[in-house]
């Protein structure tokens, strides 16, 4: 999604003092060819690519843990409360054969498909915010591309929520919603509506899709979320100066 910036973000951050050098990432990444059970038949096509942390730190297994569970979820398509698969493989083994499963019982003729890409977006001393793009085609007239961040704090490995990562959430909330209606020409006096975004009850809100860039704070509204299919994923960056009084955690 931001490919071409985020090598720039990896030259400016090599090339600095503020990047957290104590872990290191290689890229790995996985197929269906990669399943024995697609060997000698047709399988639907899986195509994941993620970064593996790898240092002496103990946060590294956990951060780990965090990118695989997330594209395991991402996979799930059952119906349980949580996906029975406990590794990148066994979901996609599990995709495919739910695929094979409906196409014997209904003649269901389009293959099932996941790509999935994890990249580093942002990474200092403190925080480590990766972007996770998923398109996932299940049936129906077309497929589904979704965006979400996982946001770590380095020092302890934990997962952040946004209300952790910003100070006085109702303040940044309206901040928000004021940068929002700059950025898609909503006067203020106005109905947060008014202009045909979906934002339920007219009232805004920041989505569970937010992290960080080389540009800044970001939040992305998946396709349905506050607008149409055909409109696409709606996405408000804040620069940093603008956002950097509201946060907990330094920032350049």
């Amino acid at each position: 999604m931001r490919r071409f910036a985020y090598l720039l973000l990896m030259l400016f951050l090599t090339g600095g003092c503020k990047k957290d050098t104590s872990i290191t990432a290689v890229q790995r990444s996985f197929s269906e060819t990669d399943l024995g059970i697609c060997q000698n038949a047709p399988c639907s096509q899986v195509s994941i690519i993620y970064p593996e942390y790898s240092g002496k730190d103990p946060i590294i297994n956990s951060i780990n843990k965090q990118i695989e569970s997330s594209i395991i979820a991402a996979l799930f398509l059952g119906e349980d409360a949580a996906p029975a698969a406990n590794s990148i493989e066994a979901a996609a083994k599990q995709f495919i054969l739910a695929y094979r499963d409906l196409k014997n019982e209904f003649e269901f003729e389009a293959p099932y498909e996941a790509n999935i890409e994890v990249v580093e977006s942002f990474r200092n001393a403190q925080l480590l915010s990766l972007e996770m793009d998923t398109y996932l085609f299940t049936g129906g007239a077309h497929g589904y591309a979704s965006t979400q961040f996982l946001n770590h704090d380095l020092k302890t490995g934990r997962e952040l929520t946004l209300k952790e990562l910003v100070k006085k959430y109702p303040d940044f909330e309206s901040f928000a919603e004021k940068t929002f209606r700059e950025q898609f020409h909503i006067p203020s006096g106005d109905n947060i509506n008014s202009t045909g975004f979906w934002f339920e009850n007219d009232q805004f809100y920041l989505p569970n899709s937010f992290g960080f860039t080389e540009e800044g704070f970001v939040v992305v509204y998946n396709p349905y979320d506050i607008a149409s299919f055909a409109d696409g994923s709606i996405e408000l960056t804040i620069p940093f100066d603008q956002v950097r009084p509201y946060l907990t955690l330094p920032m350049p």
